[in-house]
């Protein structure tokens, strides 16, 4: 179980999952409408994990949500997941023969290749890994919390009791 964070520290933890989510959806965007790089299927399967968490982070840090793990963590995880198969398929051979189920243009495709081993599915993989976390700390903060006052935490509802 662990302590409760300091004072506001829940909402920094919540709005820097909402800056991973919002960075991964633009650049995203930006290598498919701006580059103009074609995603592959497992491409937009991460898309469509990725998309609603910078809608749901966004509105749970403005609402104050306190269980915005509940809605974020059904997408993170599977999210995830589906970067680290993209991933894994792109660099071994054993997995690779399975590209051609990919559909028109090849999962195994590397548009971006920094440094060997820094892809597209390897950047949204960290970006899901690291909204994941932030969630998992959430639930465990709260799991933990004692009945506080809502404004003792600094993470006081903005709309009346709930």
């Amino acid at each position: 179980m662990l302590p409760l964070p300091p004072a506001g520290t829940r909402r920094k933890l919540i709005a820097s999952a909402w800056v991973v989510a919002l960075v991964a959806t633009g650049g995203s965007l930006y290598f498919s409408e701006v580059l103009g790089w074609i995603p592959c299927k497992l491409c937009w399967i991460q898309r469509i994990f990725m998309y609603p968490l910078a809608v749901f982070i966004g509105v749970g840090y403005l609402r104050r949500e306190r269980a915005l793990y509940q809605y974020v963590l059904p997408l993170s995880v599977p999210g995830g997941l589906t970067s680290l198969y993209h991933y894994l398929k792109q660099k071994l051979p054993a997995l690779q023969t399975l590209a051609s189920s990919c559909g028109r243009d090849p999962c195994t495709a590397d548009y971006l290749n920094w440094f060997g081993f820094i892809t597209i599915p390897f950047l949204a993989l960290i970006a899901f890994a690291l909204i994941t976390s932030v969630m998992v700390l959430l639930y465990q903060y709260e799991k933990g919390r004692p009945a506080l006052d809502a404004e003792e935490d600094g993470f006081a509802p903005v709309l009346g009791n709930r």
